[in-house]
């Protein structure tokens, strides 16, 4: 993706946010748009932490069925958000507790959800393919988790 892609794709998801206060309608848009902008991937969505639970719970996503339900520090969902930094997972097979939630997954990147020192959840993308991920996408991403967060709380 360039720059001129980043930016539209930004702008997009403004747009999409704009003037809608709805968690749920809102990740659900947002998670539609990263299906539509990014090739070669077979699931983009959320998951949200639920504090009385203690572990990340299933939100809104693209793709086949999920896992609902994962805990703090496990796979790389849980990971990432207990370390609260993207991880960038060329060969999910080679990742140790990787959860395979779609077999056909290969590849995967997780994004945190961080406002004000305050953990959100995760934006997750998986792909079919091994390396999908590069470091411009990981930057993509990570700004749009930013317009995302910013914009929705």
């Amino acid at each position: 993706m360039t720059n001129t892609i980043k930016h539209m794709l930004n702008k997009q998801l403004n747009a999409l946010l704009a003037d809608e206060p709805n968690l749920i309608a809102n990740l659900s848009n947002a998670s539609a748009l990263l299906n539509e902008h990014f090739n070669d991937i077979n699931w983009a969505g959320f998951y949200l932490w639920d504090d009385e639970q203690n572990e990340l719970v299933l939100g809104p996503f693209q793709g086949k069925v999920a896992c609902v339900r994962i805990e703090n520090g496990s796979g790389v969902c849980g990971t990432a958000f207990k370390e609260e930094r993207t991880i960038v997972v060329p060969d999910v097979h080679l990742f140790p507790g990787h959860i395979a939630c779609d077999a056909a997954s290969q590849s995967e990147i997780v994004v945190p959800l961080m406002k004000n020192g305050q953990k959100l959840g995760v934006l997750d993308i998986d792909a079919p393919i091994k390396d999908r991920f590069s470091q411009e996408d990981r930057e993509i991403l990570e700004e749009f988790a930013s317009v995302l967060i910013q914009a929705i709380l």
